[in-house]
């Protein structure tokens, strides 16, 4: 910073220039005083001296005596001439280097010559016009004339006269003597304004040092407090306010890291919005669905904050009828609720904030709930259906023989017991999927375990002409701790579901692989497969691949379900892997230690 930019070289220039005005118009005014007082002074001294020369002249007899004191009285700058008459007059003799004037310039002279005429004490300043008197005397001079009574009854006259460069040479000597004091008091008065005004912007350097070291958020500094003046009380409100706003700053950045952990904790998107629609904060679920946005639109980037139109219209909407604008919208396959508020900001709105809630699992829960209900209305219409007509055709009467009779009892009873397998497994998929699931955890060995469970379906198999064969990859299984009855369920419903998908002459083999931290099962069959579309929901409740399928070959649809739910719960997974015209294998893995 250039130095007459600061607050010193501001004030010293300020003080100099005003103690610089100051000494100008005092020595001007000096200046004139000491002159016009000099000239006064000898206007006054030579008035006084022509007149007590007279006075003595006047007074003695001896005329030769009075002059001699007559010249006594002159100095060695002053000329004296006496004037008796135009015939008789007297210079004094000693201030040869002076000079004389002749008598004719002071008897023709119309100021002086008023001494005569008037009788009166005259003065006069001037230069001489004559040349050959202007060569002998080039300065001004003063001259005064005094009248002189004698006891004749003449009247003659005394007349001083000297130059008046004296006066100007004693002017001159004043002059320089005053330049001489106004130019030490302007070295001083610099010196002085500089030492002092050194001091008393010292503390403020250092303010200002400090302020600088709070900008860069030292809110620790502190000015030292050096005198208890004015300055003193500066920098102990300085402190004071550097405390205050070290304690608001924390303040405030407690405030912004909870609202900021709330932010970050909420699984609802928060976008807080200006007036004019700028982003200014969003949280990670909201910028998540704004770099899907991005995406779909196939931007890279964030390309300047910019809005999806559908929140952009509903952000103008709020602001503009200053009420809540809900809307739904589609985004990479997820269904997106958007709250739009206005913000207000004491008397007008400042922004909006929008409230972006993820409610695909909501939607799809919604679709399942209805589909379940659906189903369910379904699955249990057409035993009900049945049951209803044919006990009307026991109670009609319509059954002639006992064999009819026996059918259709026999029909009654499958559909009750088809009708109890449903409400069953509805029971036992509600109960696992609120977490209600109890496992009784023994060890078994699997060896003998999966021979039970083949065992249990070489009958059927038979008689559909199917070959169903057990592969073990190591010579003994061993020991696994699992619920025996829910893992036998669910093998007796995959190896169930791959007999009556699989044509005659075709094969199911269950395959077990003992592995270091658990064992796969694999159910494979040479069957119709499933279509790929179909994959990915296999294990929902009541989704049924073979749609074309007769109802009572293709079973209620919860059994994959409840396997699911029943491999989960042993901290296990399981998965499909099919081909149309190809078949199905279903892949299960249960780990020897689980929670």
């Amino acid at each position: 910073m250039m130095f007459w930019r600061s607050v010193v070289g501001k004030l010293w220039i300020t003080i100099l220039l005003l103690v610089s005005f100051v000494l100008f118009i005092l020595t001007v005014l000096l200046l004139q005083h000491f002159e016009n007082f000099l000239v006064d002074e000898t206007e006054a001294d030579l008035n006084q001296l022509a007149t007590k020369i007279a006075t003595t002249i006047e007074n003695y007899e001896d005329k030769d005596v009075a002059r001699s004191i007559a010249w006594e009285f002159a100095d060695d700058v002053t000329k004296v001439l006496i004037i008796y008459d135009e015939e008789t007059y007297w210079y004094s003799p000693e201030l040869d280097s002076i000079g004389n004037l002749p008598i004719s310039y002071f008897m023709d002279d119309p100021e002086l010559e008023k001494v005569f005429s008037e009788d009166k004490t005259v003065s006069e300043k001037k230069y001489l016009t004559d040349s050959t008197l202007k060569s002998q005397f080039p300065d001004q001079m003063f001259v005064v004339g005094a009248p002189l009574h004698f006891s004749s009854g003449k009247t003659g006259a005394v007349f001083l006269y000297q130059s008046l460069n004296i006066v100007e040479e004693t002017s001159r000597r004043t002059t320089s003597f005053i330049y001489l004091a106004a130019g030490v008091a302007i070295i001083l008065t610099t010196i002085f304004a500089f030492f002092l005004l050194t001091r008393i912007t010292a503390p403020l350097r250092k303010m200002k040092e400090a302020a600088f070291e709070l900008a860069k958020g030292k809110f620790d500094t502190k000015v030292p407090i050096l005198t208890n003046d004015e300055i003193g009380e500066l920098a102990t409100a300085f402190n004071q306010m550097a405390r205050q706003l070290k304690f608001n700053i924390n303040a405030v950045n407690q405030e912004k890291e909870q609202l900021s952990s709330i932010l970050s904790s909420m699984a609802d998107g928060v976008i807080t919005l200006n007036r004019d629609g700028t982003i200014l904060i969003t949280n990670p679920p909201a910028e998540r669905f704004l770099q899907a946005w991005y995406y779909q639109q196939g931007m890279k980037n964030n390309p300047g904050e910019e809005l999806p139109s559908e929140i952009r219209e509903l952000f103008q909407k709020a602001v503009s009828f200053e009420k809540e604008q809900v809307t739904e919208i589609n985004l990479q396959g997820r269904n997106w609720v958007i709250l739009m508020s206005p913000l207000y900001n004491q008397t007008y709105i400042r922004g909006a904030v929008a409230v972006l809630r993820d409610m695909t699992e909501e939607r799809r829960l919604d679709k399942l709930r209805k589909d379940f209900i659906a189903n369910v209305s379904h699955e249990l219409r057409t035993p009900i259906a049945m049951l209803q007509g044919y006990s009307e055709a026991i109670i009609d009467d319509i059954a002639s023989t006992e064999e009819e009779k026996k059918e259709i009892v026999k029909v009654i009873n499958d559909e009750s017991l088809r009708m109890g397998r449903l409400v069953n497994e509805l029971l036992d998929l509600a109960r696992m999927e609120a977490g209600h699931i109890t496992l009784n955890k023994e060890d078994v060995n699997l060896d003998h375990f999966i021979e039970k469970v083949i065992r249990k379906f070489q009958g059927l198999a038979k008689d559909k002409g199917i070959h169903l064969k057990s592969i073990k990859n190591q010579s003994e299984l061993g020991y696994l701790l699992i619920d025996v009855d829910r893992i036998e369920q669910v093998l007796t419903n995959l190896i169930d579901n791959a007999i009556r998908h699989t044509d005659e002459f075709g094969y199911v083999t269950l395959t077990s692989t003992a592995q270091e931290n658990g064992v796969l099962f694999e159910i494979s069959d040479s069957g119709t497969g499933i279509p790929e579309e179909d994959l990915p929901f296999v294990f929902e409740r009541f989704y049924k691949a073979d749609k074309a399928r007769t109802r009572g070959r293709s079973g209620t649809g919860l059994g994959l379900a409840i396997a699911k739910n029943i491999v989960d719960s042993h901290n296990g997974e399981i998965s499909v892997h099919s081909k149309i015209n190809e078949g199905t294998t279903f892949t299960f893995f249960l780990p020897r230690k689980y929670e």
